[in-house]
């Protein structure tokens, strides 16, 4: 008699390629588009596409730190886009001064208005025991708003020209500087999240917190501290943009933080905490840079980009749940 399917099988399969399905997924996505949209596999487009990717992954290594210990960060772009913004007066107000006073305090106040917004998300989250969705969508709410209120709607475009040279600069026609730091944020945060102890508290308190608590660990100041390092990592985005562009715009950030979360699911973190990896979020986010570059080729209009990376975003947790699912069977 013959014996019926196991209903894992395709899900045995996937849980073969281990965290490499979400690698295929980018080669397969870089040759298609190289044979159906002109220009893609250039140079240029290159450079171009992985400048643009430098924010994402940016955004995709502190919602990494977050979604491991299973929180959620939804303010990650409205940080990204106040910090820009702050960053980006303080400079235009203090041009008066010196171009590199006021790229240096320009940096700066970019950079803690990141900190301050991080440290008030842990504060709420890890102190006054508020969810992480509903204190970060408070948070989107509250930057969102500062924003315009800073910029009164309109873009801040007087900024030292030394910032906008650093952020168009372009190592030997391959590496534009905003990847090149990006790619060394990525090496810090790895070696924290995989040889440090606050690497191994993070994957614990995923896993379970109140064992993690029990065991002597100081559960809420490290959730602070971990939602400090995202506002942070949003602030120094912020700064990046204002230098890829030369202006701090109100309407950068927007959505941003879907792109970032995007990344990390399709990486293969869980949602519920303990599991992702730096390798898989940076894949993930450079898939979305690369759907995004081939599809803004191909002239699809940006309302579809969106659908698409909604769709991939429900494929890969449905493939995701399918692959832990038959780990947990074995």
């Amino acid at each position: 008699m013959k014996q019926p399917m196991p209903l894992q099988g395709r899900g045995t399969r996937l849980q073969d390629l281990g965290d490499w399905w979400t690698f295929l997924i980018l080669i397969l996505l870089v040759i298609i588009f190289s044979i159906t949209a002109s220009g893609f596999a250039s140079g240029q487009n290159f450079v171009s596409t992985t400048v643009s990717a430098s924010n994402t992954i940016i955004l995709a290594i502190a919602e990494t730190f977050v979604i491991i210990t299973g929180g959620i960060d939804l303010s990650v772009g409205a940080i990204l886009g106040l910090s820009g913004i702050v960053g980006a007066t303080v400079m235009q107000n203090m041009m008066m001064q010196g171009d590199y006073p006021a790229l240096i305090l320009g940096v700066l106040a970019g950079l803690g208005t990141g900190i301050v917004a991080g440290a008030v998300n842990g504060f709420v989250i890890a102190f006054m025991e508020i969810t992480p969705f509903i204190a970060t969508l408070g948070m989107l709410g509250i930057g969102t708003g500062l924003t315009y209120l800073v910029s009164n709607g309109t873009d801040i475009v007087n900024i030292p020209p030394e910032l906008s040279t650093f952020g168009d600069a372009v190592l030997f026609n391959f590496l534009g500087i905003p990847a090149l730091l990006a790619l060394g944020l990525l090496l810090i945060a790895w070696f924290f999240l995989t040889k440090t102890r606050f690497g191994k508290y993070t994957y614990a308190i995923g896993s379970n917190a109140e064992g993690t608590r029990r065991s002597g660990v100081n559960v809420k100041a490290h959730l602070f501290k971990i939602y400090t390092l995202s506002g942070l990592l949003s602030g120094f985005a912020g700064v990046l943009i204002v230098a890829r562009l030369a202006t701090g715009s109100p309407l950068e950030g927007a959505n941003d933080e879907l792109n970032a979360i995007a990344s990390v699911v399709i990486g293969g973190a869980s949602l519920f905490g303990g599991r992702g990896t730096l390798f898989g979020s940076t894949v993930g986010a450079l898939v979305i840079s690369v759907l995004v570059s081939g599809l803004v080729i191909m002239g699809v209009q940006p309302y579809w980009q969106q659908v698409t990376i909604g769709v991939i975003i429900i494929l890969a947790v449905y493939v995701d749940q399918r692959r832990y699912r038959n780990r947990v069977l074995k």
